[in-house]
């Protein structure tokens, strides 16, 4: 029996140990060459759960914005982007998870998305739209 308990506490503090070097990497990960928070949040998005702001524009949003439904701005169109852009980044990320005025719903088609995953988005629009 001693053996048993001897191998229980063994195996009890490699997990310790496992779950003490994971986050040891992971505050690695989070601060090198010196990331922003926003920067940081992102990026474990899209590596933890394996996110991509292509993918979910072209499920979520393309509908709407390679079309120009409803007088959504179109995808790639820097006239479309450019005014927006000039708004800044908050105010898109705000109206992106908020809604904008009701035509686009909260979250645009992408209910299930956190707000970081809809900022990337966002970022990854602008960056393909905006000279």
């Amino acid at each position: 029996m001693r053996d048993v308990r001897g191998i229980n506490v063994k195996l009890k503090n490699l997990v310790k140990t496992g779950v003490a070097l994971s986050g040891l990497i992971l505050a690695s990960v989070m601060t090198v060459g010196g990331v922003s928070a926003d920067q940081q949040s992102l990026t474990l998005a899209q590596v933890s759960e394996g996110f991509s702001a292509e993918r979910t524009y072209q499920q979520s949003c393309a509908a709407c914005h390679n079309s120009g439904a409803a007088g959504a701005p179109v995808f790639g169109n820097s006239e479309d982007w450019s005014a927006r852009a000039e708004k800044g980044k908050e105010t898109l990320y705000q109206n992106t998870i908020n809604g904008y005025n009701n035509i686009m719903p909260p979250k645009g088609m992408c209910f299930t998305c956190s707000d970081d995953e809809l900022k990337a988005v966002v970022d990854y629009v602008l960056a393909e739209s905006v000279e």
